[in-house]
């Protein structure tokens, strides 16, 4: 499993590392409308998937926001923000900062896709932050495990990957 810090101190991810190459494993979270989403719902597309812990916190903020910028640019790419705040507080976050570009997707219920993807803090129950791009075909292309949970990602590295994934 990769090595995450959180604010310094060490923590546990718990589920599965996922590489490159490796098949996108499935996940269910759900909707701002509550409605559930899996990975199926978006085949056909490359997928580039932020993870956060709280998109109420400044890098959440700033990640989401720089990957909402990027989303407008990537054709055939869908963006989609994965965390485990509630769904309507997702909703509200979007409403508020004009994002539009960008799928936010809550993992509150199950915790699906953190362990599915190995980003789930047992500690906290919150999600290390990663990204993730996964092609068309459900391959993962691109991961990203940030180290210590507090900084920023590699955008420039996911949003080449994500190009290249899609021929762009």
């Amino acid at each position: 499993m990769a090595n995450v810090t959180f604010k310094g101190n060490a923590v546990t991810l718990v589920g599965n590392e996922v590489k490159v190459g490796d098949v996108a494993p499935d996940f269910t979270v759900l909707a701002n409308d509550l409605s559930e989403v899996t990975l199926a719902d978006t085949k056909g597309f490359v997928r580039l998937i932020s993870v956060v812990p709280s998109i109420d916190t400044g890098v959440c903020d700033a990640q989401t926001r720089r990957f909402n910028e990027e989303a407008a640019k990537l054709d055939g790419v869908k963006v989609l923000t994965i965390s485990v705040d509630l769904p309507f507080a997702q909703k509200r976050w979007c409403a508020a900062n004009g994002i539009e570009n960008v799928q936010t997707l809550s993992d509150h219920r199950d915790v699906s896709f953190g362990q599915a993807y190995g980003v789930l803090i047992k500690e906290l129950r919150l999600l290390a932050r990663a990204v993730f791009v996964v092609d068309r075909n459900d391959r993962i292309t691109y991961v990203e495990y940030v180290p210590e949970v507090t900084n920023h990602p590699n955008y420039e590295a996911a949003i080449e990957a994500a190009k290249a994934a899609s021929g762009q």
